[in-house]
């Protein structure tokens, strides 16, 4: 388990994860970071616990209404075709 300090609006969050995944969460860090400054530039100055509350209201709406990915009859064959591919593998 490792620790990597997150910035976001120039206060650092320390936050866990697991060995080789430190450059992932700091690359989403800077993402969240972006996100808070432009909600502060939208309304003003918040207090921390008010902007990161805002903040994780925006986030998931926007998560919300994401559209869900479509899967087209190409990509299920291909997936068949992997999956008799492995049981192939597996029967001989």
């Amino acid at each position: 388990m490792s620790v990597v300090s997150i910035p976001i609006v120039n206060k650092n969050y320390p936050m866990g994860c697991e060995d080789g995944q430190e450059a992932r969460l700091i690359e989403l860090g800077k993402k969240v970071d972006a996100r808070a400054r432009e909600i502060l530039d939208k309304i003003g100055p918040l207090q921390e616990n008010a902007l990161l509350a805002t903040l994780c209201i925006v986030l998931a709406d926007e998560v919300n209404n994401r559209p869900a990915p479509s899967v087209t009859d190409d990509d299920l064959r291909e997936i068949l075709a992997r999956i008799r591919e492995i049981k192939h593998k597996i029967s001989q």
